[in-house]
């Protein structure tokens, strides 16, 4: 079937707006919007139903008077007008409903809620009534559509132009800011600011803090007697210390903090830092300064936390980070033993604990949130030196993953080897800190 005569078809069934009709035929021509398209192919057939009725043909009136009712053509309308005829009221489009009508409005309203955010590139996202796609899905079945595009394509791509080109933004479909939400149909606009990712390192210069905030274990976060009534079991966390300030800059809503791994609540995290990453959610601001927020963030952290070397990152950054909680890592811990230990002794720990395979039971200390389970861990290096007859420095380069206050009291048996089996006497931790993560090649 012809172009010309399928359009004909559409039109004299349904009544149709520029951009509905145009929409049907997305994919033939070049250069034009459907709009352009849709009121082309009218201008084309009231164009020969002009000619059929100068020739006195009734075709040609029932043609035009279906353009000026179902297709709304000024110039059909024009047409019949000045030959006396009488023009039907015109018809709301079947499948948009007119809701074409109302894109600048949209516009407007979707540009006036952008203006709250800081964003460099957006999405728009489309919510229309299942009714309204299904109604469109039959048309196309009715009609045998083969180079059409749907309704929403078209929606998000026309709304998305004139918001870039008011904004000067970038319409980004892989990784917006910012994706806003339109629905034409309630004329509902929504944002949804994609999180901010800030990576950097820490280092904890104090021993007491935890990671993260650690909810109150008989209220969980309610607030009761046992907690002060402050919902935690600690003050303060690396995590809310980095947060604050950084949400106060951005103005986010909350903040998700990612790490590479963990250090105990009693163990600094010295050398260059643990790598992190401070998820925003919906933030308003983007445009940081990144030495600013650090210098902000370590003064008010009052030599309890240091960050460095704090830059922008994305989600992918995440998922990679993630992958280094098992990476490389260089300890030091102060080891007190029940008794006095010979030099033959420590030398016996540095060489039984260099190049060793660890035999790991998940701790008792974390069992209520680890599966039980055995792990195998290397050591690749142990250097002790002593500190006083019955206590030494041990410093300990292994795999990830490896827990080191367990390596030395043993667990109950549930590490091996383990310092006190070495030397058969009690051994205990005293100071623990993480002086390196490595990254390796």
């Amino acid at each position: 079937m012809e172009i010309l005569e399928k359009t004909q078809k559409m039109l004299e069934k349904h009544p149709l707006c520029d951009h509905c009709l145009g929409r049907q035929f997305a994919l033939l021509g070049y250069g034009l919007d459907d709009e352009r398209r849709g009121e082309t192919l009218k201008l084309l057939l009231t164009m020969q139903g002009h000619q059929e009725a100068l020739l006195r043909k009734k075709t040609g009136i029932s043609l035009l008077k279906t353009l000026a009712v179902n297709g709304s053509f000024t110039m059909a309308t024009e047409i019949l007008k000045r030959m006396k005829k009488r023009v039907g009221e015109k018809k709301n489009c079947y499948l948009c409903e007119g809701r074409f009508d109302l894109l600048d409005d949209l516009v407007k309203s979707s540009v006036r809620k952008l203006r709250r955010y800081e964003y460099t590139t957006f999405l728009v996202g489309m919510e229309l009534p299942t009714e309204i796609e299904e109604r469109e899905d039959e048309f196309k079945a009715e009609f045998d559509i083969k180079h059409g595009e749907s309704m929403r394509n078209e929606f998000s791509r026309d709304i998305g132009k004139r918001i870039a080109e008011i904004t000067k933004t970038q319409a980004e479909y892989k990784k917006p800011d910012m994706v806003v939400y339109v629905n034409p149909f309630t004329k509902e606009i929504g944002l949804q600011p994609n999180p901010l990712h800030i990576a950097g390192r820490y280092r904890k210069l104090v021993r007491g803090i935890p990671q993260s905030k650690w909810f109150c274990s008989k209220c969980r976060g309610e607030g009761c007697p046992h907690c002060n009534w402050t919902g935690k079991m600690y003050p303060e966390s690396i995590e809310e210390i980095i947060a604050k300030p950084t949400l106060e800059t951005t103005q986010g809503e909350h903040a998700s903090f990612h790490a590479a791994g963990r250090e105990d609540i009693d163990a600094r995290m010295l050398g260059r830092g643990r790598p992190f990453i401070l998820e925003v959610k919906r933030p308003r601001k983007r445009f940081v300064d990144l030495k600013a927020l650090a210098e902000t963030i370590n003064e008010e952290a009052k030599g309890k936390l240091e960050v460095l070397n704090l830059r922008l990152a994305d989600r992918d950054a995440v998922r990679k980070l993630k992958k280094r909680e098992m990476a490389e890592k260089v300890y030091k811990v102060v080891i007190r033993f029940d008794r006095s230990v010979s030099d033959e002794e420590l030398e016996l720990i540095e060489e039984k604990l260099t190049n060793a395979v660890i035999s790991q039971q998940t701790p008792l200390r974390v069992l209520h949130r680890r599966a039980d389970r055995t792990r195998e861990k290397h050591i690749y290096k142990a250097k002790i030196k002593r500190l006083a007859p019955d206590s030494a420095e041990m410093r300990i380069r292994c795999q990830g993953g490896l827990y080191i206050k367990e390596l030395i009291t043993g667990d109950e048996g549930r590490t091996k080897p383990c310092v006190t089996e070495i030397v058969n006497a009690g051994a205990e931790p005293l100071e623990l800190d993480v002086l390196s993560i490595v990254k390796r090649q």
